[in-house]
């Protein structure tokens, strides 16, 4: 059973997801992508609460967790915010798990605070060229205008669902196209749900982790690490550039999560990493 908190901090409350029990190991702390929430992690959690305990915290300003403060926070805020989270819920060592946005900010939080996290598991890291990060900055994930003829659900309907469609996803070209399909329409209902609930927020943790030059943090990180990517990731493209800067990483390529054979083949290639004496 996943059940649902929340943790105070100065900016309001953190809220998170938690499942399984403490069964003497270090508990697994999990950081989402952009956009939505840790309900897209709701299969990995379930899956790893068999076996220890699990925190996946929403990012603020995603899902159900208060704003972020600032203007134009940056990763190391944002990175910070999650460690006065876990404090705030007495976790002090733990391993930690980070997809796309969520892996920066665990990146950030492992270097800021090595002593608390045992191993490292980032999952899909992009490195963007300058030129990249400029365009994606302009376009990716702008701020919503809320209006009173509901222009917002189109918008972020047709967002969430063309970056299964296209890389990037306002590049509706032949030449962008991604070959995943589209996944069920529950599973893109709720994604949708999850950003509408954040509109007004969504996008400042987003920019922050696009706007995140990598190349000089990545080689920083000093804790056992695996650097994992889904063969079906766009940012697998940027896989071998991002091991080059952690050689002491340990590389693997996952079949994702998309199916329940591919979850439990990605469960199983975490576990062998987490469970390692």
């Amino acid at each position: 059973m996943i059940r649902r908190g929340f943790a105070d901090i100065a900016e309001g409350q953190v809220h998170y997801r938690h499942a399984g029990v403490q069964h003497g190991g270090v508990p697994l702390v999990m950081l989402h992508a952009s956009p939505g929430s840790a309900k897209l992690l709701e299969p990995m959690i379930g899956a790893f609460g068999k076996q220890r305990r699990v925190v996946a915290t929403d990012t603020l300003g995603n899902g159900d967790s208060s704003p972020p403060q600032g203007e134009a926070p940056d990763i190391a805020y944002f990175a910070d915010a999650h460690l006065r989270a876990l404090d705030s819920l007495g976790l002090q060592r733990f391993d930690l798990y980070g997809a796309h946005t969520g892996a920066n900010i665990a990146c950030e939080m492992a270097i800021a605070q090595p002593h608390r996290v045992r191993r490292l598991i980032l999952d899909g890291v992009s490195l963007y060229s300058a030129e990249e990060r400029a365009d994606m900055l302009a376009h990716y994930a702008p701020g919503v205008a809320i209006d009173q003829n509901g222009g917002q659900f189109n918008y972020i309907w047709h967002f969430v669902r063309d970056a299964f469609l296209y890389w990037p996803w306002y590049r509706r070209e032949a030449a962008n196209r991604r070959v995943i399909g589209l996944p069920s329409a529950g599973e893109l209902h709720d994604k949708v749900v999850e950003v509408l609930k954040a509109a007004r927020t969504y996008h400042i943790s987003y920019n922050a982790a696009i706007g995140y030059d990598k190349a000089p943090r990545l080689p920083l990180v000093r804790v056992p690490t695996l650097l994992a990517c889904a063969r079906t990731d766009m940012l697998v493209q940027y896989f071998d550039q991002v091991q080059a800067l952690m050689p002491h990483a340990e590389p693997v390529l996952t079949p994702g999560s998309a199916s329940p054979a591919a979850l439990a083949e990605t469960v199983a290639l975490f576990a062998a990493f987490l469970d390692r004496p």
